[in-house]
């Protein structure tokens, strides 16, 4: 039978079209859909079928009858999720590494919103009700705190502050070499690197749109070769706190793009074709795979040690002051562990 929903238009939506409205709550639906159903009158302002043209105001009551399914929604994939916050309107996670947050152009499947998707669709009596939001990211072999939205205001106003630098991010890495001082502030403009493909990055002078980026940090604790340092970025540039250390000459360990003084470790080829051996089964892969910069043979990681250790920002409804926290992942800290550390 079809499922009828009600929603009450939020000051924020003042005004707009009645599609435009139903778009933010729906999100797993289309415009088109959503028109056709508008034209089919199967949405009713309080109580009184409307034409596509109509605006929605504070306080009217919005009626929609589903008889159409969602025609974007992420399929749902059953696999774990480590929840460290949860209400109507936030989920955060401890993300692991190897997860990449979202699909991306070879990535359609088994994201970290498939899984989202999955969790959302068991808190709705039909699927697609809610779609996860993603403000943020993590790269793919980065692991740590992550926020994701449930509600399209929560998504905005989340966004805004990422954008506006108001959330306060913690990463721990472990990086190559001896940090000499125990706290300082890497000033080092960002770019496209100039040669090695659109996805890299570079503080070099020949950088491609180079913008200010500029990383807070303070060492946790020295190894015989390591460092374990607490990075704060202060803008958020991408791989911000590996290019910043690689340039400093201090690698993050394992980092598969960027060696020491910001040398390009792989060219975009070279990933690409990482990439698609990394596509096939892990028995496949074992006998073919050659082992990356940073493999077990060279670090006892096999990704880069980066972790995102806490994140801080207001919540988006209540506007209180949220801050989470996850602990070094597992192989970060078992490695950290054989340098004599206990982190």
């Amino acid at each position: 039978m079809p499922h009828t929903i009600e929603f009450l238009v939020e000051r924020e939506l003042r005004g707009i079209r009645i599609d435009s409205f139903l778009l933010c709550h729906l999100r797993n639906y289309t415009p088109f859909r959503l028109q056709r159903l508008i034209r089919h009158g199967a949405v009713k302002v309080d109580g009184a079928p409307v034409e596509l043209a109509h605006r929605v105001y504070p306080g009217q009551r919005i009626a929609i009858c589903l008889i159409e399914p969602p025609d974007k929604l992420f399929p749902p994939e059953d696999a774990p999720l480590h929840i460290l916050f949860e209400d109507p309107w936030l989920v955060v996670i401890d993300k692991p590494p190897g997860l990449t947050a979202h699909p991306a152009a070879s990535i359609q499947r088994g994201t970290l919103v498939h899984r989202l998707q999955a969790h959302l669709d068991r808190q709705t009596p039909l699927k697609g009700l809610l779609r996860p939001g993603i403000v943020h990211r993590l790269d793919r072999e980065t692991s740590g705190v992550m926020v994701a939205t449930k509600h399209h205001l929560a998504h905005a106003r989340l966004g805004t502050q990422f954008e506006e630098k108001r959330v306060q991010k913690t990463y721990l890495a472990l990086v190559e070499g001896l940090v000499d001082r125990d706290a300082g502030t890497i000033d080092l403009p960002i770019g496209r690197a100039a040669s090695a493909g659109s996805i890299l990055m570079s503080c070099k002078a020949g950088a491609r749109e180079a913008r200010p980026a500029r990383t807070r940090y303070e060492v946790v604790a020295r190894y015989a070769a390591h460092s374990l340092v607490r990075a704060m970025p202060l803008t958020g540039r991408q791989h911000q706190i590996r290019i910043h250390f690689a340039e400093a000459g201090h690698a993050v360990v394992g980092d598969e793009f960027y060696a020491r003084h910001g040398e390009i470790r792989s060219t975009k080829a070279e990933w690409e074709a990482r990439r698609a051996v990394e596509r096939v089964s892990s028995a496949e892969r074992s006998a073919i795979a050659t082992p990356r910069f940073g493999s077990s043979e060279a670090y006892g990681v096999t990704r880069h040690a980066l972790h995102a250790e806490r994140l801080g920002f207001a919540h988006p409804v209540t506007n209180e002051w949220l801050e989470f926290a996850a602990p070094l992942a597992a192989d970060i800290k078992a490695f950290v562990q054989t340098l004599g550390g206990a982190p």
